[in-house]
């Protein structure tokens, strides 16, 4: 009778054991499906970032500009922001 009891426990815990799998299994092929489509978007915007050295040296022209223009307009700036306004 006791063999009964311990076989009916084992299968008890194995059908547990078998359903816990079950869920975890599920829960990773929906990491995996996510992750797929994380690396296809990674390889989409590769493809983008062809013009980034061209976009850069752009910026860096612009950038020079400014600072130029701020620097040549720098005493015209002082003079409106100063209290007598002259």
């Amino acid at each position: 009778m006791l063999w009964w009891i311990g076989n009916i426990l084992l299968l008890v815990a194995a059908l547990v054991a078998v359903a816990l799998l079950s869920r975890l299994l599920g829960a990773v092929e929906r990491i995996r499906k996510a992750s797929d489509d994380i690396l296809s978007g990674g390889v989409a915007a590769i493809g983008r970032l062809d013009s980034t050295p061209d976009l850069l040296a752009t910026t860096d022209t612009v950038v020079e500009e400014v600072a130029d223009g701020a620097v040549r307009y720098a005493g015209s700036v002082a003079k409106l922001l100063s209290p007598g306004g002259d």
